[in-house]
């Protein structure tokens, strides 16, 4: 039996939905085989299927081999593949563009240049409108070759246009390279290390974004240029924790889109993305009021026939979506509320496992574990943390390295005392091996560590210690990264004061409503 996640062509046919599938019966029924009606005998099975099994195939096809029914099932994936093409046809600029290449190359073959250039001209306006500066160059290349055979008696004047234009998307396409580039390298940074934790670190991202940004990068005025510098602006933005920063370039981001809501169309995972980054900028910033109107304002546009038509999109909002909901009921101090939605968060998850990346499944189990944190519900806390920190790799050290930490403080919440000196001294040789032990968490480890030897009398005491000395490090961004992981000030003064960390989260967001 073969997993859900590694059959492809399983994946492939849960992901259609009834039209597709309505569709893609018409498109094979059209010019049917012998073979075309196994492959629909096979495609028919498989969408049966809750989970992957190759026995019922064999059984609905007697007397085929395995190697045969590799290849019925290669064979299928094709012809599904081709039929999705034809029906998505009209709703995707790339393939449009990609069609009218087709008829170009075609027609140049055919050796009809006049016919060619006139369709290559209309693809041209349409990849101008749309941006599609690479498939542009396509076009503009074809275009020159066919130019080179077909003399006409304003040649030099067309040469010289064809010259200009090639140049102007050259150095467009050079620049949405360089610029996406740096928007990858600084991805990569953050998925393996997470926030900046030193000066050295902060020394080596300038680096990286100074020496890959193209010249006057913030005044390129294309779609592209500006999308992708945004993109990698945010990214270092947040990485560096400058959290005002990085809402100003999320927020540049998405009124892009809204200035012409084509691009919506255009771009659309960009434009969830954006609203992503969005939301996580106005929760780092506490802005209350503003992160509300945007997620309903996102919550709708989930709802559009845009996304909901296509699988991508749905998947994207849900996880954008979900992850935004559990930092508004961490804002709002109300985790208990929030564990309500965590049963249907993990129907959803389920079913659509195959279609998430580990790391967007780290970052939500991490959040999860908070909820229950923050609720007071600590054993449950650990059994979500327990899978992040048996994750293997070197994905997000850092949510590894504070899952760990979180755990030590579940355990002490339990009063796991014979625990905890042996626990204590684990996650701090794991976040040392990591490099991301920062003075907050030194102050954590102290405190816990002592806390055995500290008597009743003299506990209060220490933890108003502890409180004064982290609230110390609040302004320092490069001390401050643990405190984008749980808020450890707000969980100290629930000790200090005797009360739970979700009152204390609550009365802190009533305060600054009342303010």
């Amino acid at each position: 039996m073969t997993n859900r996640n590694t059959d492809s062509l399983f994946l492939l046919i849960k992901s259609l939905k009834k039209a597709e599938k309505r569709n893609f019966k018409l498109y094979i029924k059209r010019n049917s085989s012998n073979e075309d009606l196994k492959i629909i005998r096979i495609f028919d099975v498989l969408d049966k299927q809750d989970t992957y099994s190759e026995q019922p195939l064999l059984k609905k096809l007697p007397g085929t081999e395995k190697r045969q029914l590799y290849n019925l099932k290669a064979h299928l994936y094709k012809e599904i593949l081709a039929s999705l093409r034809l029906l998505k046809s009209s709703d995707s600029i790339d393939l449009q563009l990609n069609e009218l290449l087709d008829y170009g190359h075609i027609l140049y073959k055919k050796g009809m240049f006049e016919q060619s250039l006139r369709i290559l001209e209309r693809a041209k306006d349409l990849a101008k409108t749309y941006h599609k500066y690479y498939f542009l160059n396509n076009l503009l290349s074809l275009e020159k070759r066919i130019e080179t055979l077909h003399i006409t008696r304003d040649m030099e004047s067309k040469m010289e246009l064809l010259v200009s234009e090639s140049e102007a998307v050259a150095t467009h396409i050079s620049n949405v390279t360089r610029l996406s580039n740096v928007s990858m390298q600084l991805f990569s940074w953050f998925t393996q290390h997470g926030h900046v934790r030193n000066q050295e670190e902060q020394v080596r991202l300038k680096a990286i974004l100074s020496n890959s940004l193209p010249e006057n990068a913030h005044q390129l005025p294309s779609f592209y240029e500006r999308l992708y510098f945004y993109q990698a602006m945010c990214w270092y933005t947040y990485i560096r924790q400058d959290f005002l920063q990085y809402y100003r370039y999320a927020q540049k981001w998405v009124a892009m889109f809204d200035e012409d809501p084509l691009r919506i169309r255009l771009e659309t995972s960009h434009y969830i993305k954006g609203m992503h980054y969005l939301l996580n900028a106005l929760f780092d910033l506490r802005n209350y009021s503003k992160f509300d109107r945007v997620l309903e304002n996102f919550k709708t546009f989930a709802q559009t026939e845009r996304v909901t038509e296509h699988n991508n999109f749905l998947v994207q909002t849900f996880l954008y979506i979900s992850q935004a909901q559990i930092n508004q009921h961490f804002m709002k101090g109300t985790f208990s509320e929030g564990l309500k939605f965590i049963p249907v968060l993990q129907e959803r998850l389920k079913e659509y496992q195959g279609f998430i990346d580990p790391y967007r499944i780290l970052v939500l189990r991490y959040k999860i574990a908070i909820l229950y944190f923050g609720s007071g519900d600590y054993s449950t806390c650990i059994d979500y943390l327990q899978r992040i920190i048996n994750v293997s790799g070197d994905m997000r050290t850092d949510l590894q390295s504070y899952a760990r930490l979180v755990h030590l403080m579940a355990h002490f919440e339990l009063g796991n005392d014979e625990i905890l000196e042996s626990l204590s001294r684990s996650v701090y040789r794991f976040m040392a091996k990591m490099k991301n032990i920062t003075d907050v968490d030194q102050e954590i480890f102290k405190f816990l560590r002592n806390t055995k030897f500290v008597n009743s009398s003299q506990f209060k005491p220490e933890l108003k210690n502890l409180l004064n000395n982290i609230k110390h490090f609040e302004k320092d961004p490069l001390q401050t990264r643990a405190f984008a992981y749980i808020d450890i000030i707000s969980w100290v003064e629930s000790k200090v004061y005797g009360t739970t960390l979700e009152k204390i989260a609550r009365e802190k967001y009533l305060q600054s409503k009342r303010a």
